[in-house]
């Protein structure tokens, strides 16, 4: 048997309310997400990059449950849905010169993290649906005439993943991201344009080198190239700078200290992982070594499956789908028992047949100490999330004001403070009231050059200097009177970081018996 201790405690800063746990178990590492594939991120889908999300993941879970010999048709049918409505709604965003960027054609040009991206991704997707072979071409032949005549490639286009750009260098980077996308779309490690990359690579490697995000990046790169000596040195490099604890391996980024989960680090430990697994095995670095990074990468995972972020979430489900595959088996039971202090007593039974149920029940006792025990011969993988809206480093403030007949709702992000000179994307998020509009004609940003979008008529899109607050200004149109309004929320968070949020907002309109007055802003 083993058995775990953990205690739920109520965090420091939190609205009040906001708190709840629940303990959930399931047979098999990827059935979280499989459970969940249209809810791994709460996130609007306006942008080229975040619909990948929906696309990605299905990829790395049906080639995972085809090898293990899981994949039933209403699984296959599920997947394929949301495989081809992310491939027709990608398609969106793709350029005349065959790039793809956040926004397609309303961006000036293409970006060359996003078509590698989708590149790749377009081609797993081939064994599951059809995929026009003119898209991925177009892709490599764009993303092959930013190859400089160093081997490294050129950073086109707006890159909202602004942490890619951490590190020695960004070309350095970039370059082992479409290197390592090249190679897994046809494995042609003899390609000139991947030879030329490598060399790039080569040259960084033995020059002043220490970030750990690419070096990470750049061993899973030379382990698909199949250059076992690179990839041997890499990996004992990060081997040395490995953070172990508790029977769990991963690393950290340089200088992260604030509180969340913090994706850049989810996503070089994946990278690590998704080296380590590819054939052959190096030495001293077996599965035993690789079930330290696969305990802290499960602690990592939300309840939906995911992680905190699309780029973490996409690259850490390929490496947990691999892991999967390589230690699947199609024996055995367990019995999983929840207790607490207070009295509680609950009980799971994971069986080969029930495997990807997912089986979840609420914790009332919050704060309060539990007891997981498992007894039996299988893997299974039990998760306690203990949820809360909190106040970080972006704050938010709303207020509207009636003008000849429309009310005007201004929306003011202030004072980020997090450790960057500005943010990645920043998504304002607006629930509309009862009965209103809000007119897509009308949103502007009081203080430009600042990027503005409008997503679905429902959020601002914007980037943030740091202690330098931008307002965004929206107009709302009455179409029915409604009696009793209740509130509506306005919420801030980082796309890229989304624990960095603000606490909602509540806000107002017309009151209950006048049709043009407004209250004042009511705060959380």
């Amino acid at each position: 048997p083993v058995e775990k201790k953990i205690s739920l405690q109520r965090p420091e800063m939190f609205v009040e309310g906001s708190v709840r746990a629940s303990v959930s178990v399931l047979g098999d590492l990827m059935g979280r997400a499989l459970q969940n594939l249209d809810k791994l991120l709460a996130m609007p889908y306006g942008c080229g990059e975040q619909n990948m999300l929906l696309f990605a993941p299905n990829i790395f879970i049906l080639n995972y449950l085809k090898s293990s010999g899981q994949l039933t048709e209403a699984i296959l049918e599920k997947a394929k849905r949301f495989l081809e409505s992310g491939y027709q709604r990608e398609l969106n965003y793709k350029h005349d010169d065959g790039s793809y960027s956040a926004f397609g054609n309303s961006d000036p040009t293409g970006n060359t993290w996003l078509t590698a991206f989708v590149m790749k991704s377009f081609g797993g997707a081939r064994d599951y649906i059809y995929v026009d072979p003119q898209h991925i071409k177009d892709a490599r032949i764009w993303v092959s005439g930013l190859q400089k005549s160093d081997g490294c490639f050129t950073s086109v286009g707006k890159l909202f993943h602004n942490s890619m750009k951490g590190g020695v260098s960004d070309d350095v980077s970039l370059t082992a991201y479409i290197v390592a996308a090249m190679l897994e779309l046809d494995r042609d490690a003899s390609d000139p344009v991947v030879q030329k990359g490598l060399s790039c690579l080569k040259d960084a490697v033995a020059g002043e080198f220490d970030n750990l995000y690419t070096t990470a990046l750049m061993t899973h790169t030379f382990s698909l190239a199949g250059d076992q000596e690179m990839r041997s040195k890499l990996i004992t490099i990060l081997d040395q700078k490995a953070k172990k604890d508790g029977g769990t391996v991963h690393w950290e980024r340089v200088g992260s200290s604030e509180a969340g989960l913090d994706a850049v680090e989810v996503e070089m430990t994946s990278y690590v992982l998704l080296a380590l697994l590819l054939s052959p095995p190096l030495e001293g670095f077996s599965l035993d070594y690789t079930s330290g990074i696969i305990r802290w990468l499960a602690q990592q995972q939300n309840p939906y499956g995911g992680f905190s972020s699309t780029q973490d979430t996409v690259v850490a489900l390929q490496a947990l789908a691999r892991y999967a595959e390589a230690t699947y088996s199609p024996q055995g039971m367990t019995t999983v028992t929840v207790t607490s202090a207070g009295g509680l007593r609950k009980e799971f039974t994971v069986t080969q047949s029930n495997r990807l149920l997912y089986q979840e029940e609420e914790l009332s006792e919050v704060p309060g100490e539990y007891t997981v025990r498992a007894e039996g011969h299988s893997c299974v993988l039990a998760q306690v999330p203990l949820c809360h809206t909190w106040d970080e480093s972006l704050k938010l403030s709303a207020g509207y004001f009636n003008a000849a007949g429309l009310k005007t709702l201004d929306v003011t992000s202030y004072r980020y403070q997090g450790r960057r000179e500005e943010t990645n994307m920043v998504i304002i998020n607006i629930k509309l009231l009862s009965g209103y509009a809000l007119d897509q004609s009308s949103v502007q940003l009081v203080s430009p050059p600042f990027d503005l979008r409008l997503v679905k008529l429902r959020s601002c899109i914007l980037t943030l200097k740091k202690d330098e607050p931008q307002t965004c200004k929206v107009t709302l149109e009455e179409d029915q009177w409604v009696r009793n309004l209740k509130p509506a929320v306005i919420k801030v968070y980082d796309y890229y970081q989304p624990s960095k949020s603000s606490a909602a907002t509540d806000y107002t309109s017309p009151c209950a018996e006048s049709k043009s007055k407004f209250s004042n802003l009511v705060l959380c």
